[in-house]
């Protein structure tokens, strides 16, 4: 069970942080800050400048986070809640990923969910530094994943477009 969570973490982790990476750098394909900024105008989101940089930066500390087993409550639901904001900018498209569709996303946010309920694994900093997390973090992470996405793309969306 230890090298699943470990190959999970890994890979989710890993995928979340790079499509922060890309929102903000030239890596990994990406277009850079400005082009991170253009893609959320495209989506119909406002700030800017501050939104790429928070979309980012929560995608890739979340996503780092994750890979090492680190704080994976608080972990998992930011990468839900920026994985949540994608699934409802590639809702419109339908649900497969050939359509530009939020299968991919989805599948990031109902993994988040599972090393929220599962914990990291005995391979993890939190297992190392004997991280103890309280029952109701795994509920609490999920409902507040999704919540914090859900709100964001609220608060965000600029009326002006709709």
């Amino acid at each position: 069970m230890n090298t699943g969570l470990l190959i999970l973490r890994l890979t989710v982790g890993l995928l979340v942080a790079g499509h922060g990476v890309q929102k903000v750098t030239y890596w990994l394909g990406g277009n850079g800050l400005a082009g991170g900024v253009e893609e959320f105008r495209r989506d119909g989101f406002r700030g800017g400048v501050l939104t790429a940089l928070a979309a980012g930066g929560s995608q890739i500390g979340s996503g780092l986070l994750l890979a090492l087993g680190a704080l994976t409550p608080l972990a998992a639901m930011a990468a839900m809640g920026v994985m949540t904001v994608a699934v409802t900018v590639k809702w419109r498209n339908g649900f497969w990923v050939q359509h530009d569709g939020y299968e991919f996303p989805l599948v990031l946010v109902a993994a988040a969910a599972v090393l929220a309920a599962t914990g990291p694994g005995a391979w993890s900093l939190d297992a190392a530094l004997s991280i103890v997390w309280p029952w109701w973090a795994a509920p609490a992470a999920v409902v507040a994943g999704a919540g914090s996405g859900l709100l964001a793309r609220t608060v965000l969306t600029d009326r002006r477009q709709t």
